[in-house]
């Protein structure tokens, strides 16, 4: 059977590995974020191997950009099947520092925007008894790191929110769970490798290095071991509430 999968943050990193892996497993693809020229690229990458796509610009911070994105993809390609969770933002800082801004903005992209997502698509699964929530979190929304409260705040309200609706469509055909990589070979370790380098005289590799180092299994995780995973957990029935950990060791996926 056809699916049609919407994907958030998907023109570059994680979601857009995600984006292209359900394409090669037949899905169709509403590529969404708010950067036009990054979707359109991937959308066409999509329909260039023959699978039907859609570039969305999407704002998951606002109620507004959520209920035209969603119509406009189910206009297009038909009923959401697998709703993927992934733009997210990551800033640092120490909590003197920590503004109520910047903390307010991670909330309301890495939190919010999944609630008003899953509130928009997930009773249109119930009434198909079918679908797939995939939640990006990230380790962060398991344990506790320096100068990122703002940021390790959002990714555990990310992993509540995806255990407590895992537990409301519980036996309804809706499964939801939650991706947490470690530190991922995208822009947000490219950026904070610079910041590093900019703040402590590292090199920009060297930084990088030091991020690596920091992940259990002591490497960078590849969008496309996150994808990977993403892709199995469409043809799992039955797991449901659970966080999948990929940290870069030789356990590509733990559940938690």
């Amino acid at each position: 059977m056809r699916r049609v999968a919407l994907v958030t943050g998907g023109g570059r990193g994680i979601g857009r590995a995600i984006a292209l892996a359900f394409a090669g497993a037949g899905c169709a693809v509403a590529v969404a974020a708010r950067s036009r020229e990054q979707i359109e690229a991937v959308a066409a990458e999509i329909r260039d191997i023959g699978v039907g796509a859609l570039a969305v610009i999407l704002d998951v911070s606002d109620p507004a950009s959520v209920a035209a994105a969603v119509h406009t993809a189910t206009s297009a390609l038909g009923p959401i099947d697998i709703l993927v969770n992934n733009a997210g933002i990551a800033e640092a800082a120490p909590l003197a520092r920590t503004e109520l801004e910047l903390w307010d903005r991670h909330l309301r992209v890495n939190a919010t925007g999944p609630y008003l997502l899953s509130r928009a698509i997930v009773p249109s699964m119930l009434e198909r008894r079918w679908g797939r929530v995939i939640n990006v979190a990230s380790l962060a929304g398991l344990v506790g790191s320096s100068y990122v409260t703002a940021y390790t705040a959002s990714k555990h309200a990310l992993v509540g929110f995806t255990r407590a609706l895992a537990a409301e469509v519980a036996g309804k055909g809706v499964t939801v769970n939650a991706l947490c990589p470690g530190f991922a070979a995208t822009d947000i370790v490219w950026n904070g490798a610079r910041n590093i380098a900019a703040k402590t005289g590292k090199s920009f590799d060297e930084a990088v290095r030091a991020m690596a180092a920091l992940n259990p299994g002591g490497r960078l995780v590849e969008p496309e071991e996150v994808a990977e995973a993403a892709v199995k957990l469409v043809g799992d029935d039955a797991m449901t509430g659970q966080t999948i950990v990929l940290d870069g060791s030789a356990a590509a996926a733990r559940l938690g």
